[in-house]
């Protein structure tokens, strides 16, 4: 059953400072069905340092079941702070510089993270008032099938004890490709009422890793 539709983009933003700035943008909203009885419309929205990789700053909407709450983050990076707006209530908390939010982090390890089996990624996630330790581990090489036909990735495992995007419960499984666009096709999680595969519907572009089938 199709449960929620989730988009994922970036958009370049104007910035007056000597470096360039990119807006993520992370959007999810459940279907009819599931909407009836855990209905989600959440988006988050996080501006990132494109030099440094690292998050200035960041919204959080959301909307899940009958949760509902406005998260604001301004990260102070050279200084090592975060400042957090939530319910009305402002604070300024200690962080491990390149710190990143839970939306950047997807980006940063895209990046980062070298696509062999064996590699591993350690980074500080600030999320909900705690500095938050994710490990990413790449399992292997497989190819899958899907929407887009063919393809080459690697498995990666990312060890996340908190709720995320998409209400999971614990750790995540993705597959990505191995060419240098490194493009997630596919996630497996635990989430509140089970389980869920997301698979990558558009916004690929073919390239020789993927083979559309005749």
């Amino acid at each position: 059953m199709t449960a929620v539709t989730a988009v994922m983009e970036v958009a370049p933003i104007p910035d007056i400072s000597d470096h360039g700035v990119a807006k993520l943008v992370g959007t999810a909203q459940s279907t009819p069905i599931l909407t009836k009885v855990f209905p989600v419309d959440s988006r988050v929205e996080s501006e990132l340092d494109l030099d440094t990789l690292a998050p200035e700053h960041m919204t959080f909407r959301r909307r899940e079941g009958k949760k509902k709450e406005d998260i604001e983050y301004t990260f102070h990076q050279k200084e090592g702070m975060v400042t957090a707006v939530r319910g009305g209530t402002i604070e300024s908390l200690p962080m491990p510089a390149g710190t990143q939010d839970i939306l950047s982090c997807l980006y940063y390890t895209r990046t980062v993270l070298e696509p062999t089996p064996g590699a591993s990624l350690k980074m500080n996630v600030y999320h909900d008032k705690k500095n938050r330790p994710v490990e990413v581990r790449v399992e292997g090489v497989e190819t899958i099938e899907g929407t887009w036909g063919q393809a080459e990735t690697v498995r990666v495992l990312v060890i996340m004890p908190f709720h995320g995007l998409f209400m999971n419960q614990g750790n995540i499984r993705v597959w990505v490709t191995t060419d240098e666009r490194r493009t997630p096709l596919r996630m497996k999680a635990k989430v509140v009422l089970g389980s869920i595969v997301a698979d990558l519907v558009d916004g690929l572009v073919e390239t020789e890793t993927v083979k559309q089938e005749e």
